[in-house]
């Protein structure tokens, strides 16, 4: 997730920018840079890797007089992490500036367009696209650049947060928020300025007082002040400033009590930030390049198989479902542990899938290489960029959940779901054994996911507080599901019992008579998933069996299913989506019925007693 920092006012630009910058590693990036207005133009830094090769790039310029200026960090998208890709970009004269976090999905034509026009391009970035674009309405029309960056943006389909600096009007900064974070720092009362920044701890060194923009909104920066304008048409809109009064450990967690409750809360975003560069909506199509296999070797996969640990296994049986059913090819998922102490069947027609949020995860690791040394073809999902395991499988799809803190895993476990989805998407695509309005189908539902967790999370926050309170003391817990949503009740059960130590378990619905039944009295909470799709009615019955012997029920299903309400102690009501959309849905519900449980047990929701983040010995 690429982190902006900007900065207008009396201070000298080049430490705040790098202050701001520090307060934004956390996001997770792989190069860095920052430009500000020099006496004779436009001076730009640039380094791959971590802030210490651009520091060491600044030694001679940390005084320079210079009081405006951006800086940024990326998370590689659109081209590999190198220091031509990094950021900020320049227009064809290096007049004009800009850095961004999110995609532009039509770059490759309004790339195309601007050559056309003579525009030259240095790096293979869709932002660069932005800088070209603002110039083309500069030159052509000679307009303001307020006005040149609303006409450009009428032209972008994505999702951006940009800051703008151009030298023909050095009084200012122009940033605009579109589905990806931006904030403002209102000056102080010693005239420290205006600042903006993706998220509020790169301000706090310098203010309290912020103002949030948001989708669709324009600011511009003075060194006296502020004005925001609606993008569409220049009006302009009064905004509330807040005051923050945070400590210094809030202020890494943005607020929030405990990092799990952060990062369930940036599920919208992390998920937008998997899938976004590698769809194309208009059309129906994937491009996953990443992946370094042709697509004859995608044809020619008799069999896939997975490995993982934990939820990433867990992430891998919801995938086995997809590829099934819309792929037609056999999957067998492993427990990596398992994976790597038996027989393996494994060719070169086998595709291996190692699943790991660090790359790092040992027991993954020794499978992966067993699988390389029977000469399969490996790919894996990951979340950080340059690990282990990524350096020696043939492609890697990453996930772009950004730093996860807290030791039970909620954005990556999202952003695991939503990677192996596209690959089932994908592969379908190139075995064309989907049709093109059913991916078309998907791809739209996928698009629409993050806006409904993002509108959802607040309510279920709540909800979840509440149904907490009424199960705080339980010592069991019961977790149930089927079909694409059995191993999500695996992971829900999993979250408790890592959080909360109370004694969960997950099953699937249908084998509740094959033992799991014994357990019912008054006193076990039963949670099912009861979406209603093809095994609606099967889970029901099941449902009816333990409320037959007096379970505690928990139900969570679809919103206008006055079903479960009648059958149930408690019911959830979720968004109806696509049935296979579903275990992304249901999970977060369930993330936070554990953190709220957790926390009033008084546990270390951050830190489970006997748990690391990433296993790294066997």
């Amino acid at each position: 997730m690429c982190g902006i920092v900007g900065y207008i006012g009396s201070r000298r630009v080049v430490p705040v920018l790098l202050e701001g910058l520090k307060r934004l590693e956390y996001r997770g990036y792989d190069s860095a840079g920052l430009v500000y207005l020099g006496k004779n133009g436009l001076v730009k830094h640039r380094a791959q890797g971590k802030l210490a090769n651009l520091e060491a790039k600044l030694d001679q310029v940390r005084q320079t007089p210079s009081h405006i200026g951006l800086g940024h960090t990326r998370w590689a998208t659109h081209g590999s992490p190198s220091e031509l890709n990094a950021h900020p970009h320049s227009d064809c004269h290096g007049e004009l500036v800009v850095v961004h976090n999110g995609i532009i999905e039509n770059f490759r034509t309004l790339r195309e367009e601007l050559q056309a026009d003579g525009h030259v391009f240095r790096s293979e970035t869709d932002t660069e696209v932005l800088a070209h674009l603002i110039e083309s309405f500069l030159c052509g029309s000679r307009c303001d650049l307020v006005s040149a960056v609303r006409r450009s943006l009428k032209k972008v389909k994505g999702s951006y947060a940009i800051g703008v600096l151009w030298t023909g009007e050095p009084d200012k900064l122009v940033a605009v928020r579109s589905q990806s974070p931006l904030v403002l720092g209102i000056q102080d009362d010693d005239g420290g300025g205006c600042l903006l920044a993706s998220d509020i701890p790169a301000l706090l060194p310098y203010t309290r007082r912020v103002v949030y923009l948001d989708d669709q909104e324009l600011a511009v920066l003075r060194a006296d002040g502020f004005e925001i304008q609606k993008l569409s048409n220049g009006r302009k809109v009064k905004k509330e400033v807040h005051t923050i009064d945070w400590n210094p450990a809030m202020a890494e967690k943005s607020g929030y009590t405990h990092f799990m409750l952060k990062e369930i809360f940036e599920q919208p975003q992390a998920i937008l930030n998997t899938f976004r560069s590698r769809i194309d909506p208009e059309h129906g199509q994937l491009c996953l390049p990443e992946l370094g296999l042709s697509d004859r070797n995608m044809k020619g996969f008799k069999r896939i198989v997975m490995v993982a640990c934990g939820s990433s296994w867990h992430a891998a049986l919801v995938a086995k479902y997809w590829l099934e059913k819309w792929v037609g090819i056999p999957v067998e998922v492993d427990i990596a542990s398992e994976f790597r102490y038996r027989r393996l069947l494994l060719d070169k027609q086998v595709l291996v899938i190692p699943i790991t949020q660090s790359g790092e995860t040992a027991d993954t690791l020794a499978g992966t290489r067993l699988a390389l040394k029977s000469g399969a073809k490996v790919v894996a999902i990951c979340n950080v960029l340059g690990s282990t395991i990524t350096r020696e499988v043939h492609g890697t799809l990453y996930t772009h959940a950004g730093p996860e803190i807290g030791v039970a895993s909620t954005k990556a476990f999202t952003c695991q779901l939503v990677a192996l989805f596209l690959f089932t998407l994908y592969l379908a695509q190139v075995r064309g054994t989907m049709v093109a309005h059913e991916r078309l189908t998907m791809i739209e539902s996928l698009v629409e996911l993050p806006a409904v967790l993002e509108r959802e999370l607040p309510g279920w926050q709540e909800e979840m507080e509440r149904l907490a309170e009424d199960f705080v003391k339980s010592r069991d817990f019961l977790f149930l599901g089927r079909g694409e949503n059995f191993p999500i009740a695996l992971e829900g059960a999993l979250k408790l019992k890592e959080i909360s130590y109370i004694h969960a378990e997950g099953y699937a619905a249908g084998e509740m008579k094959h033992g799991p039944i014994a357990l019912i009295d008054r006193d076990m909470p039963v949670l099912a998933l009861v979406p209603q799709n093809g095994v609606y009615d099967k889970v029901i019955a099941n449902v009816e069996e333990v409320k037959a012997r007096h379970g505690r029920l928990i139900l969570l299903g679809s919103r206008g299913d006055v079903n479960i309400g009648r059958i149930s102690d408690h019911a959830v009501y979720l968004p109806v989506i696509v049935p296979d959309l579903n275990p992304i849905l249901y999970t977060v519900p369930l993330q936070l019925l554990a953190y709220q449980v957790a926390r009033l047990r008084g546990c270390d929701v951050d830190q489970p007693r006997n748990l690391a983040k990433s296993v790294t010995v066997e």
